[in-house]
Parts: C-alpha cells; structure tokens; sequence
C-alpha cells in the first residue's frame, strides 16, 4: 500500500490500507513515511492491529507513506525480512515493499556483485535481510546515481518472476508490476493525492477513487508534478488464477471481474462439471462460500452452513510452517454436527494446494 497525499495523515491512511489487505499476509507489518526530508520506518512481527498503536502512527509524520503486512516466500519469517525495507545513497534513501517472488535471484545477486566494488549478497551488504526485497533494493541503490526513476528503469527489466512493488524516495512514490500482471496492483485518488495498493477493497476502506489498474510491465509514479508513467517491458497478461480462487478479498475487482462474483461462476462450473447425488452444499468458510453458493445453484441441492469458523484465527494457508498450518485448521473449523449427521455432503472447499484441510474436514 502506497499513499502521496500533502496534508493528509498519511501514517492512519497507510494503516487503515494495511488493515484492509491483511488477509494478504500475517507475520509481519511495516509503514515507512516521509516528511520530504527523511524518511522513517516502523516495522515489526505480528498483524497490522498489534504493530502500531495511536502514538506510533502519531509520530509517524510525513505526505507520503509506504506499507506492507508480509507472508513470506523467499527468506525466514523474521524481523529482519519484514517489510518495507530501506537503504540509503549518498543523495537519498529508499523504501520499498514487495508483493511476490523472484525467480532469477542468483542472476541478480551475480549482477549486484558486479555494480558495486566489493559487494556480496544483500545479507552480507550491510544488511541482515535473507529476501528478495532486499535484493531489489540493493540493486536499486547500486544503480541510483542517477536518481531512482534512472535506477528503477535499469533495474526492473531485469526481474524475473511475479512483483508488485511500492517504493520511493523522499520526494516520490512508485509502483511498478510484473510484465505478466501476476498479482493485482491498482491505482486510486484521494481528494489531495493518490494512492496504490494490491486489492481495490483497500482503496474502498480509505475512501480512494479506483482510477485503473498498474498496468502490467509499466511503472508510475507521484511527485509535486503529478502522475507520471513509464513502461520497463512489452505487457503480457498472465494473472494469477489463485487471486481469484483464494488469495484476494471477495469485495475486490480484478481486471474487471470482481472476485465475488467470479467464485460463485467457479461453483457454478463445478456442479456442471462434477455433478453428484447428495443432500446438503456446505463451504469451507470463508473463501469457499461463495462457490458453495454457486454450486447449490446450479445444482437444485440445498445450500447449509456445516463448519463453524473461529473468526480470530488467521487464514491457515499462508502461516509459514506445516505443523502451524495443521494445528491452525484444529482450531479456526468445527463442524455443526445436527446439520451434517446422516446426509450426504458436498463440501466445497479451496484450500488444496497442500491439502491440510481436506484432510482435517475428513477426519472431523
């Protein structure tokens, strides 16, 4: 989540943005702010509500504001790899905030090694960061002499991989997103500024404006000119399907569709698919609901709530280890057994890449 906005506290903005998109990531949450003289960052484990407080967002003072709830892929879930993530130049700092995964990261290190004399890989460069991030970042401060939108143009056709990225300097936001448009990342307007974030739902909960979608392989950016934009590759769309299926919010809009709407099609296509002879539709709270509807639907079979969700566990599928996944399913789903005893079940469930869940509902 990025904001630019004069006069706006920028700090309750960010947080607000990072509250609403904290389904995205649980183990760690960062704001980074600038005043245009310097920028200040707060970061530290836990979600969005347990990182800061009303004296912290206080003192974090500024017109332009960088934040990020992680889950981590590349690097240990640490404090070290939380995030946004900051280095400085002779001429200005940088903060930056990444939503993805690299998959030419030993190239990049390679080519981090050859822009500055002596370096080594980020961790050993100044820096305890193990992730991604930090490598981008690094290469972003090895090639800034120039300035960062020079840096940030050098840079970015270089990445490999699915990346949305937020960053800026002092004086600028940027946004920048993957010539494949993996993740979703969307640009909105405030009444005095604008602001970026990974799900439209966010611009919703602080009262931005949906203006479009960061196109994929382009790059913009906000300074006291306006909106600026450049793009760094030639655009080919490839979302991800998992966005729809799981990852993003179900008020959110993705190329057009919102994703409410596009998993009640997913359970609509199922029961055409996959019909069966049963009794009772139940989902697997919450992302599966809506496809459970469109299955019911579709199928003429009554729609019923059979599991019971523990509203204050977290989504179970990104906690970064396999015993807190399981132990997580354990407590966050309970069957209602005097709706689900004697009948046949179809149990609509989207949680099965790793397939802790089916096995925890088969076992209940």
């Amino acid at each position: 989540f990025g904001v630019w906005a004069p006069g706006e506290d920028v700090a309750k903005v960010t947080y607000f943005g990072l509250y609403a998109l904290q389904h995205r990531g649980q183990e760690s949450a960062g704001i980074a702010v600038s005043n245009g003289e310097r920028i200040v960052v707060f970061k530290d484990m836990g979600l969005v509500s347990q990182v800061f407080d009303e004296p912290t967002l206080n003192s974090l003072t500024g017109f332009m504001a960088i934040g990020h709830c992680r889950y981590s892929t590349t690097g240990a879930s640490t404090w070290s790899n939380a995030q946004p993530t900051f280095r400085g130049t002779p001429d200005y700092g940088i903060a930056l905030a990444h939503n993805g995964n690299l998959t030419n990261t030993d190239e990049l290190e390679a080519w981090l090694k050859t822009s500055v004399e002596g370096a080594d890989v980020p961790h050993k460069d100044g820096m305890d960061s193990t992730s991604d991030t930090a490598l981008v970042t690094a290469l972003l401060t090895a090639h800034g002499a120039d300035g960062l939108t020079a840096a940030a143009l050098e840079v970015l056709p270089r990445l490999e991989g699915a990346f949305c990225l937020v960053f800026g300097n002092e004086k600028t936001l940027y946004a920048a997103r993957d010539a494949q448009g993996i993740h979703p990342l969307v640009l909105g307007r405030l009444e005095n500024g604008w602001v970026v974030a990974s799900e439209t739902a966010a611009l919703d909960i602080v009262g931005a404006s949906m203006i479009r979608e960061v196109e994929p392989g382009e790059m913009v950016w906000v300074d006291a000119s306006g909106l600026n934009s450049a793009r760094f590759a030639a655009a080919e769309p490839k979302g991800c399907l998992f966005e729809y299926v799981y990852l993003a919010r179900p008020d959110t809009v993705i190329a057009g569709r919102r994703v409410h709407a596009a998993r009640v099609e997913i359970g609509r296509t199922l029961a055409l698919e996959s019909p069966v002879d049963a009794d009772l539709v139940i989902p697997t709270p919450e992302s599966g609901t809506p496809s459970a509807i469109g299955y019911a639907e579709a199928s003429g079979i009554p729609y019923g709530i059979g599991l019971v969700k523990n509203s204050y566990v977290g989504r179970t599928f990104i906690q970064p280890s396999q015993t807190i996944r399981q132990l997580g399913i354990r407590l966050k789903l309970n069957p209602i057994r005097d709706v689900i005893e004697g009948k046949r079940l179809v149990v609509v469930d989207d949680s099965i890449v790793r397939g802790n869940t089916q096995r925890a509902l088969v076992k209940m």
